[in-house]
């Protein structure tokens, strides 16, 4: 297989059903096998990507953070049993230690629970809230925890940023600095920063704007009126905020497996899946059985042995960061726009790491390319209405109506977010969305998704 041209094919093929909008790098014990840049830089389609374009990483960040973290380690300035309250005496967590916090066994809350704290600041204050403000926001949102220190494992951007601010406060410089001096200047990162766009401007000229889709149209994140609230915690550190490009994630792999950053006995502690407390491991991911170790999630391929990975989302960015640690592989991909189509973007991301693995990817296929051609409309008005809202479902299909002809949904999403998608039908009575992987089956008078079976009104 030439993974080159495979990896190649994928990109173009996304680009062709979804306007892919990013970069790829994709290498075999440091040399690059394919890389490649597709799409625009920018909400107006002006401005290419190039293979140098500055994404922005989301939660791939919290791999530079963990790291952070090692080395004061390594300086003897705490140890990973010390208890937050060691440093933060105000918050009202206490029995969490570091170790918890790093592999997101903390049960502290996640500060998009209450994202209305940091958007009313900006708002009401005109001002971006810093960093150091999230010992506020615990201490005043006095959020219930997920559970008891260690008892289980709930992602937590909120325990990052304790850990930022923890870099701060045993470095006795901004945790900005510590990144540039103690591993981006080290290993050779020249195009990587931590720094605040939406509220600082923007340092780079070669700047991949995260973009979104307003009623079908690309915007700005910050200018959306569903996603522009973003801006609101851009003074945040630790869990993301780092700027790169795919050829310094690609010097990243490299400075840690050359012990550059951290050493080999350093990293296993990094790599090792935490436990629970009654000594079961915290799985971070049951459908791909991975664990969280120290800012990295951990998982084993019969094939390939140890591999590492991290993703990042936030709006009109989507990230993907895996090293096989064994095998000496690392792929970065690294995106500026959201997808339309999920299917598709899946079929891409599957095609990529099956080519990492050796496999030949499947074709990358949109909800069009399977939806039924010139379908029997006869019962689709029998569909229509008001459906109940069960209480176990996260996700809530309200009501199905026509339009233009085509069939409708408007439904609540896990975060109490109203939308609307077309049905396109997939199978008898069976019909899929492009914005997720959701299937919908009508029967008589009710409506089944997710093994969820919802009664007409």
């Amino acid at each position: 297989m030439d993974k080159k041209t495979a990896m190649e094919n994928l990109a173009q093929a996304l680009q062709e059903k979804d306007s892919y909008n990013g970069a790829w790098l994709y290498a075999e014990k440091g040399e690059i096998i394919s890389k490649g840049a597709l799409g625009f830089r920018d909400p107006e389609d002006t401005l290419p990507i190039t293979e140098d374009t500055v994404f922005q990483l989301a939660s791939v960040s919290k791999t530079f953070t963990a790291a952070a973290i090692m080395l004061l380690m390594r300086q003897g300035l705490l140890r990973p049993e010390n208890e937050i309250t060691k440093f933060f005496p105000e918050i009202p967590y206490p029995g969490v230690t570091v170790r918890h916090l790093l592999n997101h066994t903390s049960g502290i809350p996640d500060y998009f629970d209450d994202a209305d704290w940091f958007i009313n600041i900006w708002k009401e204050e005109k001002r971006v809230p810093g960093n150091d403000e999230i010992l506020r926001f615990l201490r005043e949102t006095k959020a219930k925890p997920y559970f008891a220190p260690g008892e289980g494992l709930h992602y937590s951007n909120t325990g990052f940023n304790l850990l930022a601010l923890l870099v701060e406060r045993l470095s006795g410089i901004p945790y900005e600095e510590f990144l540039q001096k103690n591993i981006f200047e080290p290993a050779g990162m020249n195009s990587t920063r931590c720094c605040h766009i939406r509220r600082d401007g923007v340092p780079f000229e070669n700047y991949a704007r995260a973009t979104v889709y307003d009623d079908g149209k690309c915007v700005a994140d910050i200018d959306s009126a569903e996603d522009g609230d973003v801006v609101a915690f851009d003074g945040l550190n630790g869990d993301d905020y780092v700027y790169t490009n795919i050829f310094d994630m690609l010097r990243w792999d490299r400075a840690l497996r050359e012990g550059i950053i951290l050493t080999p006995e350093e990293q296993k502690i990094m790599y090792t899946p935490g436990k629970l407390n009654n000594g079961e491991d915290a799985v971070y991911d049951e459908d791909d059985g991975l664990g969280y170790g120290f800012g990295w999630a951990v998982g084993h391929d019969g094939d390939y042995g140890l591999v590492v990975s991290h993703s990042g989302g936030m709006p009109g960015v989507a990230t993907w960061f895996e090293r096989f640690i064994d095998a000496d592989r690392v792929l970065v991909i690294l995106s500026c726009r959201d997808y339309r189509d999920v299917r598709a973007y899946l079929g891409y991301w599957d095609g990529m790491e099956a080519v990492a693995r050796d496999r030949e990817p499947e074709p990358v296929v949109s909800i069009e390319d399977i939806a039924v051609k010139d379908p029997d409309k006869s019962k689709w008005e029998s569909f229509c209405g008001k459906y109940e809202h069960p209480e176990e479902a996260d996700f809530i299909v309200d009501e199905v109506f026509m339009k233009d002809g085509e069939l409708y949904a408007n439904a609540i999403d896990d975060e109490g977010d109203d939308l609307s998608f077309r049905l396109y039908p997939i199978g008898e009575n069976e019909f899929g969305r492009k914005c997720g992987m959701l299937k919908l089956t009508f029967g008589d008078g009710y409506l089944m998704f997710d093994d969820i079976t919802c009664k007409k009104l």
